[in-house]
């Protein structure tokens, strides 16, 4: 299994550019054994603590294997509307874990501070 976390920072002005290439890359994901398993758009209000400039929106991205991940990014239907990630896209960061056993660690911190598996 492999998990994409990515930050991506938008040119201004670009925004409806990004949102049109997402709307036909996100469905892309799915046609790879993959799934978008958050896609969050941060504000000021929800940054509590920051030494970098705020991403326009966050993404947690799963893959069962990263040969899917790889058919993802070479998918022909996604490469026709890179223009539109081209033209709206400043910079990214993106940040992957791979686990060949499929068994990512399941420790969750609860309210109550303990760890549990």
């Amino acid at each position: 299994m492999i998990l994409i976390t990515q930050l991506i920072y938008i040119i201004d002005g670009q925004e409806k550019v990004f949102e049109e290439f997402e709307s036909i890359a996100i469905p892309i994901i799915l046609k790879h054994s993959g799934r978008l398993l958050l896609r969050i758009r941060p504000t000021e209000d929800s940054v509590i603590e920051s030494h970098i400039d705020k991403p326009y929106e966050i993404h947690l991205v799963e893959f069962q294997t990263p040969q899917d991940f790889d058919c993802f990014v070479k998918d022909e239907e996604r490469k026709k509307f890179l223009h539109l990630k081209e033209k709206s896209v400043k910079n990214t960061i993106l940040i992957q874990e791979v686990n060949y056993d499929n068994k990512f660690p399941k420790r969750l911190r609860t309210a109550d501070k303990k760890y549990t598996d």
